[in-house]
């Protein structure tokens, strides 16, 4: 695989690379007096030196002869330095920041590479938006590869999105010097059931000979989980359990262990490498969803790693598994992940290996971020017009959009139960009353009606349903970040002000907003495809804390509470969804009936 994320490709600069190493040229750079953390051979090199010159590592040792009239010397004077950290698994709209202002955020935390999965603004506004995201990258020196979305939509045939991604285009993706795989593989039922569409999508990639990300987020590991490795998927970030992450680490697969905002994975399935003292090499650290409130306040993947120390991880092979592991499973080791000669010169310098403290982050050899801040101004980038207006519903939003007609007094019904900080939901029942021949929701049981609007083609379909679990008792929510078409999706207790709260963002071209016997409580505009916003990650952390105290004042406790509701149209995760088609149950994938 030809990497275009480096300065300078190796064939170009391999006999200047020699010279240095050898003495006859001088280095651009040295680094001298580190303590090398060695993540080829898991040990720390003390007093290490490292050369660089055109971007790439010249030496690891003493570089005192490589030193020339116009070399920079950096005096690392005891701190540790290590490679650059990736991320193998992130969908950058999650966190609701333009591709700029996320590089912005993550590189002061040494994060120097991303494996992209840009499918929530291709489920909005197909390739092209992708594409756009990637002119948005290149104006920061953060290594954005994009993994080609693989799943648009998510679950065919039970949802609505705005673009429709085939075999063909999956194709001609891969002739992009930017894509490095296919992101991950949500249609896991047609892998198992040998479905033409999905295995023409992976047969694609594996033409290309690029890797396949998977999502499989069965808790079966035997015959299935053999089946979905068996046709080429490379890794799955999809473990909720300890024997997940190792039945997959057993089969040769990468487990990509999550700890984001919301789905805080990594404490269970960590103990798959802890308690089972398994070799590591298949296991990588990988955040998925981060809001950018996580992103300012605890950081990027140097809290990834540190949670991984606080669980019991060595701290060599924690940072092993944000480098080296992950450069192996894309099959990019021999260009990223290692701090050895002839590799790219992205290096993390810590003043404290244990607690991550990142002071210092070279991207091929330049320096781009000192004690927590960017040292490069980025130049700007405007989303076009069509990228900004997304907001295509087609028809007025009134109180009477809500309306869920239902015979008698009462009537039982299926109810989507959610669970705090966790990816997976239950189905229950409830009895709901019926007033003036309508369902209403149950503040009191704790079920709230739940609508979804698709919003990409004016097409008027609706799903209706009822959710528990946020512990609302009054008002509304309504959200156009909902996985993975991305409709618009509204709960609340009365139809007043889940109509409000529809509207309200319909105005914003989308976003996530809180209403309240009338008045808007809160309300993050994201413009840029209902997703994101070229507001920098302060700013943008700062709407978003004040939206989830917003949540707090109408009842809800819950830790990230607009991630765990925007999962609740997501059809390819268990057990039961709303999709603007319908009530899906995901374990037979098929439609059923909300009145019982």
């Amino acid at each position: 695989m030809i990497n275009q994320f480096c300065h300078s490709p190796l064939w170009e600069v391999s006999r200047n690379l020699s010279a240095v190493a050898q003495g006859s040229k001088p280095a651009d750079i040295v680094i001298t007096g580190a303590r090398l953390v060695n993540v080829c051979t898991k040990e720390i090199l003390p007093d290490t030196d490292l050369a660089i010159s055109s971007g790439r590592i010249a030496l690891v040792g003493d570089a005192a002869h490589c030193i020339g009239e116009g070399t920079e010397v950096i005096r690392a004077e005891g701190q540790y330095i290590a490679p650059g950290f990736l991320d193998g698994h992130i969908h950058v709209e999650s966190s609701m920041l333009s591709v700029g202002e996320y590089a912005r955020a993550v590189i002061p935390h040494g994060t120097v590479g991303i494996y992209m999965d840009p499918h929530e603004i291709c489920n909005v506004l197909g390739l092209e938006a992708v594409a756009c995201m990637a002119e948005d990258a290149k104006r920061t020196p953060l290594k954005a590869m994009i993994t080609t979305p693989s799943c648009v939509p998510a679950v065919p045939g039970f949802e609505d999105t705005g673009a429709f991604i085939g075999p063909a285009d999956v194709a001609k993706t891969m002739t992009w010097n930017n894509v490095v795989g296919l992101g991950e593989m949500m249609n896991f039922p047609g892998i198992l059931y040998s479905d033409d569409h999905a295995h023409q999508i992976v047969d694609e990639t594996l033409k290309a000979g690029k890797i396949v990300t998977g999502h499989y987020s069965m808790p079966e590991t035997g015959k299935g989980l053999n089946a979905y490795a068996a046709a080429g998927i490379r890794c799955c970030h999809e473990s909720t359990r300890a024997e997940d992450a190792l039945a997959k680490m057993r089969l040769g697969m990468y487990a990509m262990i999550r700890e984001g905002s919301a789905w805080r994975d990594l404490q269970e399935v960590i103990r798959s490498i802890t308690q089972h003292k398994i070799d590591s090499r298949l296991a990588v650290l990988v955040s998925d969803d981060t809001h950018p409130h996580t992103l300012v306040a605890q950081g990027h993947m140097d809290h990834i790693v540190r949670r991984a120390i606080e669980e019991g991880v060595d701290p060599v092979t924690a940072i092993q598994m944000v480098t080296i592991n992950c450069a192996q499973c894309f099959q990019m080791d021999h260009e990223l992940g290692s701090l050895s000669p002839g590799k790219c010169a992205d290096i993390v310098f810590l003043s404290d290996l244990e607690k991550v403290k990142v002071t210092r982050v070279l991207i091929d050899g330049v320096v781009v971020s000192m004690d927590g801040r960017m040292t490069q101004e980025l130049a700007p980038y405007t989303y076009p017009a069509w990228v900004t207006d997304s907001m295509h519903i087609g028809r007025s939003i009134t109180p009477e959009s809500f309306a869920i007609e239902a015979a008698g007094d009462t009537a039982g019904v299926r109810v989507i139960e959610v669970l705090s900080g966790k990816v997976g939901n239950l189905e229950t029942n409830a009895v709901l009353p019926v007033v003036g021949g309508r369902l209403q929701s149950d503040v009191l049981q704790d079920v709230l009606k739940t609508v979804v609007f698709e919003r990409h083609h004016e097409t008027g379909t609706t799903g209706f349903g009822f959710v528990k679990g946020f512990g609302i008792q009054s008002g509304a929510m309504a959200s156009t970040v909902a996985h993975d078409a991305h409709n618009l999706l509204v709960v609340g207790t009365n139809d007043e002000d889940m109509a409000l709260a529809a509207n309200t963002l319909i105005r914003y071209g989308g976003g996530m907003a809180v209403v309240q016997e009338g008045k808007v409580l809160g309300c993050v505009p994201l413009p840029i495809a209902g997703l994101m916003n070229d507001k920098p990650a302060a700013e943008m952390a700062a709407l978003v804390a004040e939206l989830e105290e917003t949540w707090a004042k109408i009842g809800c406790t819950m830790v990230s509470p607009f991630m765990t509701m925007a999962l609740i149209p997501l059809a390819c995760l268990p057990a039961l969804r709303l999709t603007n088609r319908g009530l899906v149950d995901c374990n037979t994938f098929s439609f059923v009936p909300l009145i019982l």
